[in-house]
């Protein structure tokens, strides 16, 4: 409608002034009202809310690219526009864990509409920070062991998203490193005692390698500084082979791991690709950036009404097998031909 006929439409002087009874008056602001939004849609309309999401990282921007690109991946597939209806606040720990509680409380003192995070040890931070703002999980070891839901069908809390980990993970790694390093009859499992996760992932590893005939050693380290110990105590232990626990302490420091890998040659199979391209021996891993992915799906939920409470907890779909080749060679190992096909992919 053409603005100069709104503007008289508008002006006409039955409204308010000529008609005197009450249902006459009540109608003209009716029709007055009518008329301002037809003419006038923009100041009508009331102004779309942007939500302000809260992402919690144990590493750095650059360590957590993957991530960050599946989630707007995810959000964007929804119909969320950074700046339009959505934005996100960032805050990295660098590696630095004993950081994360105060980081998440920055988050909180934001107001912040959900929480997006990744790993066990940023899930409890927030979780600790906050029991009414609602937390989504983009990858996380075992949720219920690290006291964050009651059960992955009803987490019962402010706690929801999709966990790192599917029944059948723990046993799959086992197997590789059977297959590629036949020989194994003691292992040694790397792993970080303060992370709350991996007390009931080293039980399931423990039946596994039971299962395998294989003797298992755990070997720990805290902080940068008890990684050599910890590979000279699984060299003492005659470890034939080790197996990465997943923890954000170790992808911090995946070349360092690596080397002190190649020095002791111990052949190694890892949680994350990184490891490998940086000269580790192979890695069977959740595909992060679909974690994330998927984690949009539950703040996209949560923002339109649901109760993470009643959301249950999903487990991961898709996994990446990556090895090399190189290496191999190097450790004097043959990759068997029917594990490298089943490879997605293979660095020579």
């Amino acid at each position: 409608m053409n603005k100069t006929l709104c503007m008289r439409f508008l002006n006409w002087r039955i409204v308010g002034r000529k008609w005197r009874t009450r249902n006459l008056k009540l109608s003209a602001l009716a029709l007055g009202g009518l008329l301002v939004a037809v003419c006038f849609p923009a100041q009508a309309q009331q102004q779309a809310k942007v939500w302000k999401i809260g992402v919690l990282v144990s590493t750095s921007h650059a360590e957590n690219a993957s991530r960050e690109d599946g989630l707007w991946q995810g959000l964007r597939q929804l119909g969320y526009v950074e700046g339009k209806n959505i934005t996100l606040e960032y805050r990295y720990a660098d590696g630095q864990l004993d950081r994360l509680p105060e980081l998440a409380a920055a988050l909180v003192g934001l107001k912040v509409d959900a929480i997006v995070v990744s790993g066990t040890r940023a899930a409890v931070a927030a979780k600790q920070a906050t029991s009414t703002i609602p937390i989504v999980l983009a990858g996380v070891g075992d949720p219920v062991q690290a006291g964050l839901i009651s059960s992955l069908s009803h987490p019962g809390s402010n706690v929801t998203g999709v966990s790192r980990l599917s029944p059948d993970f723990i046993g799959r790694r086992m197997e590789l490193i059977k297959e590629v390093v036949p020989k194994t009859s003691h292992l040694a499992a790397l792993s970080n005692p303060d992370n709350p996760a991996q007390s009931a992932n080293l039980r399931e590893i423990a039946i596994e390698a039971r299962a395998l005939a294989i003797e298992l050693e755990t070997v720990t380290a805290r902080n940068p500084s008890e990684f050599e110990s910890a590979f000279a105590a699984a060299t003492k232990e005659h470890a034939d082979a080790l197996l990465l626990m997943p923890d954000a302490l170790f992808h911090t420091y995946p070349s360092k791991i690596v080397e002190l890998a190649a020095r002791n040659r111990l052949p190694a199979t890892y949680d994350r690709s990184d490891f490998v391209e940086a000269g580790g021996l192979m890695s069977f891993a959740v595909n992060i950036a679909d974690l994330s992915r998927r984690a949009a799906n539950y703040v996209d939920k949560i923002l339109k009404g649901s109760n993470p409470a009643n959301l249950p907890v999903d487990e991961p779909v898709r996994y990446d097998f990556v090895i090399n080749l190189k290496t191999a060679h190097d450790l004097g190992l043959t990759i068997p031909p029917n594990v490298l096909v089943r490879a997605d992919r293979v660095i020579r």
